[in-house]
């Protein structure tokens, strides 16, 4: 599938980091692109410069997805491609020690459930309600192509480090669903691939000191240095326009293991 052949693109958190580098890829590409987003300032700013729309999106709760797809079929048509880019990345211990007491204390159950809703039900509910749109259009590619779901994971799914229990398993679920997920749209002509990137210059890392950023970058074999969010968003292009990239995970990382810490 071209991506002039894509009429409409949703990207989720698209208002920022690699988000936003991909909808500002596709609106490149004229793909008329609809940014679901919690942050309405930053996500109008974007959707505005790049000539799309933005909408007010909670992924973890179905009315705002089910007003957001509304809003944004409204606009630009039926979706041909997702792109699930919302997330959070946690950072707590399973057990941990409170440092004016030394007490013991287990990781709290709230936590781990809002990363597990955002990263991974957010993500799946993202792609069944698209999915069910895409599969009521005409086909565009000789093989049947109707659409394409691209995911983000995370290398901490493979390689979860100290204190990223939550995200770390999050992101692990959303390999897991990868193929799966791609074998139940199959008959649909829709593909799901997803991209596991490793250490990114997102906002993240916008307070991120000197000396530790480049401890970071030090640790990535080649490139030595943290990903650019263009170098994503071409990714995400390559998956749209190979039709044989299908359940399939895709590390972006520079050759980069975590250790443990």
């Amino acid at each position: 599938m071209q991506l002039n052949q894509l009429s409409a693109a949703i990207v989720t958190g698209g208002a920022s980091g690699l988000g936003e580098a991909t909808a500002r890829r596709l609106a490149q590409a004229g793909v008329k692109v609809a940014i679901f987003d919690r942050d309405a300032e930053r996500g109008e700013a974007v959707a505005g410069e790049i000539g799309g729309v933005f909408c007010a999106v909670d992924v973890t709760d179905e009315a705002s997805i089910d007003a957001g797809l509304e809003t944004a079929r409204a606009a630009h048509g039926v979706e041909r491609l997702l792109v699930n880019c919302a997330g959070v990345a946690p950072g707590k211990r399973t057990v941990s020690k409170k440092r004016d007491t030394g007490e013991l204390v287990a990781h709290d159950v709230a936590s781990f459930r809002k990363a597990v809703e955002i990263n991974l039900i957010g993500t799946f509910a993202m792609i069944a309600k698209c999915a069910a749109g895409m599969a009521g259009l005409d086909p565009v590619t000789p093989d049947g192509g109707r659409g394409v779901v691209v995911n983000t994971a995370s290398v901490a799914a493979q390689d979860g480090q100290i204190g990223q229990a939550a995200y770390a398993a999050s992101k692990g679920g959303v390999v897991g669903l990868t193929l799966p997920v791609a074998r139940d749209l199959s008959g649909y002509g829709i593909r799901v691939v997803t991209i596991l990137p490793g250490l990114f210059e997102t906002p993240m890392f916008a307070s991120v000191p000197e000396e530790y950023r480049k401890a970071l970058e030090a640790g990535v074999p080649f490139p030595s240095r943290l990903g650019k969010p263009g170098e994503y968003a071409a990714l995400v292009a390559a998956i749209v326009e190979n039709d044989m990239l299908n359940g399939e995970t895709i590390r972006l990382d520079g050759a980069l293991r975590m250790q443990p810490k």
